[in-house]
């Protein structure tokens, strides 16, 4: 999978595209509504409902006939993927995009707060993007679903690099890292696209830790693994934010 650069905050607009033509519009409202309706079947019955002859069978189409637009059930999960992953990078950077350029505290914390959020309002697509792989799921470093998870990832990664930037946080030494730990430190970040110059080993080690405990959080509310002992995760997310944060050098500053 090729790597891929951190972005900024902003994008810069291309011009206005040409009109599509009557075929693509209905090609594109027929590929929507297979996608919906998958969405539909993976909320309610999870990803063992969903499939080509169920969906063709609600459009009224034969499974035959699906092929014209995906070709095969895994296509069609990695398309789904891909506009999951597209949501949640929405949904985080419009609470980046919220703050101020210079508030990476705010920025920080925001975003954190988001990727919860849609997870908690998501639990069936987080569950597709997150959870065990499936049988149908293909290579998970190529295809469309690859290219919007590193998407997905340099939102968090913009945001990390400005900490890196201003040198909020003091890395450990790299010769503290065994060497078999900066091994996988330089996979994960060739993996996931991050690339910038200043990350060390230790650096990336700070960037896993904090995303490993507060997506594995997540992960156990949005999988009720606390539920037989807790109501309400949202203080126990608040504390660790809290605490993780501190060690990056960002500035807690409670919700609302």
């Amino acid at each position: 999978m090729p790597k891929q650069a951190i972005s900024g905050r902003a994008e810069e607009k291309a011009g206005p595209a040409p009109r599509p033509s009557r075929r693509e519009r209905v090609r594109e409202a027929t590929l929507r509504e297979i996608k919906g309706i998958a969405r539909l079947h993976l909320i309610e019955q999870g990803l063992p409902g969903v499939s080509l002859r169920a969906i063709a069978r609600e459009m009224g189409m034969t499974a035959p006939g699906l092929y014209r637009y995906y070709a095969g059930l895994d296509d069609l999960l990695q398309s789904l993927r891909a506009d999951f992953f597209d949501e949640l990078s929405e949904a985080v950077g419009d609470a980046d995009r919220a703050l101020p350029a210079d508030d990476v505290d705010g920025r920080i914390l925001g975003s954190l707060r988001a990727f919860r959020s849609w997870a908690l309002a998501n639990r069936a697509e987080f569950t597709l993007l997150f959870g065990p792989p499936s049988p149908h799921r293909r290579d998970p470093d190529e295809g469309v679903a690859a290219e919007a998870g590193q998407r997905f990832a340099a939102t968090f990664f913009t945001l990390f690099d400005e900490l890196l930037r201003q040198r909020r946080f003091t890395p450990p030494p790299d010769e503290e890292l065994s060497p078999a730990l900066c091994r996988q430190l330089e996979h994960f970040a060739e993996h996931t696209g991050f690339l910038a110059d200043s990350a060390s080993h230790g650096a990336l080690r700070v960037l896993m830790a904090c995303w490993v405990r507060l997506y594995g959080l997540v992960c156990m509310e949005v999988f009720d693994h606390l539920a037989f002992v807790m109501d309400d995760m949202e203080p126990l997310f608040e504390a660790e934010v809290r605490e993780i944060l501190t060690t990056a050098g960002v500035e807690y500053r409670p919700p609302g």
